[in-house]
């Protein structure tokens, strides 16, 4: 009797044992399918990779000689080709081209990473160009630090020219004789006429589809001698698709 008795707790206590374990895994196997539907699908993916450049120790493009292939990848997993540029004037939208691959790569993830907020449009030359992606602020020098010091290639095509509505790439004038782009500014061509006197010089990589008549009321804003416009105009750009 007493080895029947002793039979029948060790059989429930290994029961109980048992089921305890097998609760534990289904949790355990229930977090890692969880982790991986998180993760599964490429925009997730890509959101995720652009966490983690947010958190990277130092710059994020470290040097120019990994510039092309940082971009390149980058620009594989994140596709998006239309953005939005929104002032106290009203939104800008903005057709990013697929032909020029580095500058909509990096344009790209220039707004992943945070870099437009609370910059302004920094130069209004009045019927010629209105040009983003500067301030005069403590931080926008910091965030170009942690985004890199390098230039782009210059992706210039007979197939986007300077006509008006033209989202092409600013340039540091001295010591550029390839004209690479400033990873940072860009500007808007203003005039009917456009500024084909720039063509093959700077990157067109995009154009305004809807808003030119808000890059037409900032370019009538007065300036200083720098053309730098009296009244700030801050930026917030995000990207729609």
């Amino acid at each position: 009797m007493r080895t029947s008795l002793y039979f029948l707790l060790s059989l429930i206590l290994l029961t109980g044992a048992g089921c305890e374990d097998k609760k534990t895994k289904e949790k355990a196997d229930e977090t890692q399918q969880t982790e991986t539907v998180l993760d599964s699908t490429p925009e997730q993916k890509a959101q995720a990779e652009n966490e983690r450049l947010k958190k990277k120790p130092g710059s994020i493009i470290e040097s120019q000689a990994e510039l092309i292939p940082f971009l390149t990848e980058y620009g594989k997993k994140n596709k998006e080709t239309r953005a939005r540029i929104s002032t106290k004037f009203g939104d800008i939208d903005i057709q990013l081209y697929r032909d020029t691959p580095l500058h909509r790569a990096n344009f790209v993830l220039l707004v992943k990473q945070g870099y437009f907020d609370d910059t302004m449009i920094h130069r209004n030359a009045l019927d010629f160009v209105v040009q983003g992606g500067n301030s005069d602020g403590y931080e926008t020098p910091k965030k170009r630090q942690r985004i890199g010091n390098y230039l782009i290639p210059n992706e210039a095509s007979a197939n986007h020219t300077h006509v008006r509505g033209a989202f092409s790439a600013a340039k540091y004038l001295e010591q550029n004789i390839s004209d690479a782009s400033s990873p940072f500014e860009w500007f808007i061509v203003v005039p009917e006429r456009g500024a084909h006197h720039l063509d093959g010089e700077h990157t067109v990589f995009g154009r305004v589809t809807q808003g030119m008549d808000v890059v037409d009321e900032i370019n009538k804003l007065k300036t200083d001698d720098n053309e730098w416009p009296i009244e700030n105009v801050y930026l917030k750009v995000e990207l729609l698709d």
